[in-house]
């Protein structure tokens, strides 16, 4: 009986292992690309389980884990503004703007000329 008991709590415990590899992502995975990770828990379970726990996997920064519907997870996706910091940004900031409002303006210019172009018949 002890002997089923600990055949299904390996059995349970290298399938928990094979999802975790496979569903980390790339930068949690150390020292062997996951496929060398998953052959290695197949064919030796025990040794590949405790190696993959153990130097395998990298813990990292564990960040807060943001709900759905929460507004602030469509706040981390948006990049932030972009400030601008110098006079120079701000000026070249200000000649771009400058520049499309005149380019605006001229397409209106022209756009009326043609229209009073095609009323008078010309």
């Amino acid at each position: 009986m002890i002997q089923i008991i600990l055949s299904v709590a390996i059995l349970v415990a290298t399938i928990v292992t094979l999802a975790n590899i496979i569903t980390s992502a790339d930068w949690q995975v150390k020292h062997l690309p996951k496929v060398l990770w998953v052959v290695i828990v197949i064919f030796v379970p025990l040794i590949g389980m405790v190696l993959w726990w153990w130097v395998g996997r990298d813990y990292g920064d564990r960040s807060e884990s943001i709900p759905f519907g929460d507004p602030r997870r469509s706040q981390a996706i948006r990049p932030a503004p972009r400030r601008l910091d110098d006079d120079e940004d701000i000026d070249a900031a200000v000649e771009r703007e400058i520049a499309f409002y005149e380019n605006e303006a001229r397409i209106r210019r022209l756009e009326a000329e043609l229209k009073q172009k095609r009323e008078t018949g010309q």
